[in-house]
């Protein structure tokens, strides 16, 4: 086995998940008034209410695509009376259903981002980077599920990229199958498991807060008041 082999598919997945769970940790302890998604919402709103609804709702459907394709083995499907080829042609429409919404919410996020003074400016370079990393995660999915698996001639990731995937947290990786998967499939997992490195330092910890963690999460309260106006004095007319 190589030493790049090794790199990517052993070193980076395990470094990626420490990195992510001992930086949520961190951040936590040391930055709970910082575990927000420092929302723009009073700065644009127009953009904000079409494109974070795509991307949210779309990326919620993809997360859970994911979770049935790498985290539930394909002998289970089969015992459940589901057909390789149906499960191919579902995951390929759903999926592109799915990355199509993922996309247009994201290109109108970026927009927005880029277009609007005031919330550009909000933008710090660890957004950039969680944005770039979005960006090559997405673009390479959506290549994968409607470019290989529903227009071109498929390709049965479950049989390698899932298999890899459950031996990570069985402490029984097997890199060769990764090594054997498309480089299509590797560029996605590789810039995926980077995003999972950098997501506890960015504005996307407040996906594990909502809705649950806020009601324990240390607030503050703001009041606003008004100054009343002095009441006037009352002299008696000079004699």
């Amino acid at each position: 086995m190589s030493g790049a082999a090794l790199l990517f598919w052993i070193v980076l997945p395990y470094v990626a998940i420490t990195t992510c769970t001992v930086g949520h940790v961190w951040r936590w302890r040391r930055d709970q008034f910082g575990w927000t998604s420092r929302s723009s919402q009073l700065m644009e709103r127009r953009l904000l209410s079409v494109g974070s609804p795509l991307f949210h709702y779309g990326a919620f459907a993809a997360i859970a695509g994911h979770v049935l394709g790498i985290l539930v083995p394909a002998s289970w499907t089969a015992w459940a009376g589901v057909s390789e080829e149906a499960y191919h042609l579902f995951s390929a429409l759903a999926g592109t259903a799915a990355g199509l919404a993922v996309v247009a919410g994201f290109l109108i996020l970026l927009y927005r981002r880029l277009s609007v003074p005031r919330v550009s400016v909000t933008t710090t370079r660890v957004d950039w980077g969680v944005y770039a990393l979005l960006a090559i995660t997405i673009g390479l999915g959506v290549l994968e599920t409607t470019g290989v698996n529903l227009l071109g001639g498929g390709y049965d990731y479950r049989a390698t990229v899932a298999v890899w995937f459950r031996g990570l947290f069985l402490l029984d990786p097997h890199p060769e199958l990764m090594v054997a998967a498309p480089m299509l499939y590797q560029f996605h997992v590789v810039a995926a498991w980077l995003l999972f490195a950098l997501w506890p330092f960015s504005r996307l910890v407040h996906a594990w807060s909502y809705p649950i963690l806020y009601l324990g999460r240390p607030w503050i309260l703001y009041r606003g008041y008004r100054r009343r106006a002095p009441e006037p004095v009352c002299t008696r007319p000079s004699q």
